[in-house]
């Protein structure tokens, strides 16, 4: 019969009970120090023996035990059936014009970044970041009042040239949710924002050019994960410029997208450094529709519409003025209504965000 294991709890003296288990502790963790250094005198005579070590002991995770979905993109390639899925979706992509490349591959799309009415200060800043970040995005104050609605503004900005709508929302005079509206047909998603970190909160940061920067879209493994990257991939000219040595990573992990923007610099042929440009943030999908936003109460008479740019709020033209092109520079933008007879009122999810998909922390969509 096994002698019983001595305890420490069985000492009556607080002192000498302390002292023992401190020397336990310090024989054991010795114990445990020497039994790593024999195991690497062995490994370092046999590399195939740590190859086998390492191989039998993988550590569990999130992402490692997660539940195959029917959406997922083996590596081994698409099915038969994925294929018709496939051919099926290109058929009816939205984002099509955008990967045919019969435009100039370097003139960036152009994006009309704006609030939600009332912003703060806080948005504002965070808005003036996305404009850095963004090659063709140009920020637009947002007023307040009838004819501001998202829909307007979406058909006015696609009126214009625009390619994507971007509007920051803020709850409690923070930033809080991104919704992304890619025109002029859609779709739109609409996503949490958290983590946000400015570029002047990075400690060291680097200064960043006015260069197109490289994208880098990880772990977007479904089907639904794919039209969101190809949704961000249209946010940027299909061409870099690779002299500016800038990155901008949108790395996918449980469900949760990670923002950072970098600048790289070779140390050596085989080192590479790299500095981070900022911002950061972290965005969660919540939903993605069809079309464009809907607009309430389309046949009510709008009031005088107009939004100002930048910090000034500066009249419109009258009404029978025709609408000229204008560039970054223009003092003034007035805002007209959705160029379409029957706006939808509402829009058909696509996908679609519920407490009840999260029953199992080993399911994930993107």
């Amino acid at each position: 019969m096994a002698p019983a294991r001595f305890q420490p709890s069985s000492i009556k003296n607080k002192i000498k009970r302390e002292e023992v288990t401190r020397k336990l502790k310090k024989s054991k963790n010795q114990a445990k120090l020497q039994k790593r250094l024999d195991q690497a005198k062995v490994e370092a005579n046999d590399p195939a023996a740590k190859k086998k070590r390492i191989s039998e002991n993988v550590p569990r995770t999130l992402d490692n035990t997660r539940e195959a979905d029917p959406a997922m993109l083996s590596a081994a390639g698409p099915s038969s059936a994925q294929h018709v899925e496939f051919s099926n979706d290109i058929a009816s992509d939205p984002f099509a014009d955008y990967f045919n490349f019969t435009q100039d591959p370097t003139i960036p799309p152009k994006v009309l970044i704006t609030t939600s009415a009332k912003a703060s200060k806080g948005t504002y800043e965070f808005c003036d970041e996305l404009v850095g970040v963004f090659p063709g995005a140009e920020f637009i104050r947002r007023k307040k009042g009838k004819g501001f609605e998202m829909g307007r503004i979406a058909g006015w900005a696609a009126g214009r040239g625009y390619k994507h709508l971007l509007v920051v929302n803020e709850d409690m005079k923070k930033p809080n949710a991104i919704t992304l509206v890619y025109l002029p047909n859609g779709p739109m998603a609409y996503f949490k924002l958290t983590s946000i970190e400015l570029t002047k909160q990075i400690y060291g940061h680097a200064r960043a050019t006015p260069h197109n920067p490289e994208l880098v879209l990880n772990n977007f493994s479904t089907t639904l994960g794919h039209n969101v990257g190809r949704m961000f991939q249209t946010l940027f000219p299909p061409l870099p410029e690779f002299q500016g040595r800038q990155v901008v990573a949108l790395h996918n992990q449980r469900d949760f997208l990670f923002f950072r923007r970098h600048r790289y610099a070779f140390r050596s042929p085989e080192k590479v450094a790299l500095q981070e440009i900022g911002p950061r943030f972290t965005l969660k999908l919540r939903w993605v529709k069809r079309g464009l936003p809907a607009v309430q109460n389309f046949g009510a008479s709008p009031d005088a519409l107009e939004i100002s740019v930048g910090t000034e709020e500066l009249p419109g033209p009258p009404e029978e003025t025709p609408m000229p092109e204008q560039d970054e520079e223009s003092e003034m933008r007035p805002l007209e209504p959705v160029p379409v007879s029957n706006p939808p009122k509402d829009n058909e999810y696509i996908w679609r965000w519920k407490p009840e998909l999260e029953t199992t922390r080993k399911t994930f969509f993107l």
